[in-house]
């Protein structure tokens, strides 16, 4: 969808830096050019698992659980943090990711990194379903 096109976006991290789990409204593909970066992503019916913010929060479309803490802290905090499935894989030099719209993910930087991505459009797929579900669109 070449009017869905957002241009192309470059980031750098350093070891650390975390992007809290969120999904974006439109179909991002990722390539990781340097450095390692790990990835974990939940499937939209995760949802209710993930513990949103309100949708009208300045965070809204991300999560309130911390997903760097300790697990027995969230599944004090989170009850249904202890059902939460989701996928991880480690972006290396020369690796591509494609996610979907409304794709939950959490990413977290483990070196000296940068990447590349490009949004280009929303899919009208099953998944806005998922996410309607928890009050978002």
């Amino acid at each position: 969808e070449p009017s869905g096109i957002r241009g192309i976006h470059c980031r750098f991290g350093m070891r650390g830096i975390t992007a809290e789990s969120h999904y974006d409204g439109s179909r991002n593909t990722i390539v990781q050019l340097g450095g390692l970066r790990r990835w974990i992503l939940f499937h939209p019916n995760q949802c209710d698992n993930l513990y949103l913010y309100p949708n009208d929060h300045p965070s809204g479309r991300h999560t309130s659980i911390d997903l760097s803490a300790p697990v027995e802290d969230n599944l004090s905090k989170f009850p249904k943090f202890g059902k939460l499935v989701g996928n991880e894989v480690i972006l290396q030099p020369g690796d591509m990711l494609f996610i979907p719209t409304h794709w939950f993910h959490h990413i977290i930087s483990l070196n000296l990194n940068y990447q590349c991505n490009t949004r280009s459009g929303r899919d009208v797929t099953p998944y806005l379903q998922d996410v309607q579900k928890c009050g978002f669109d």
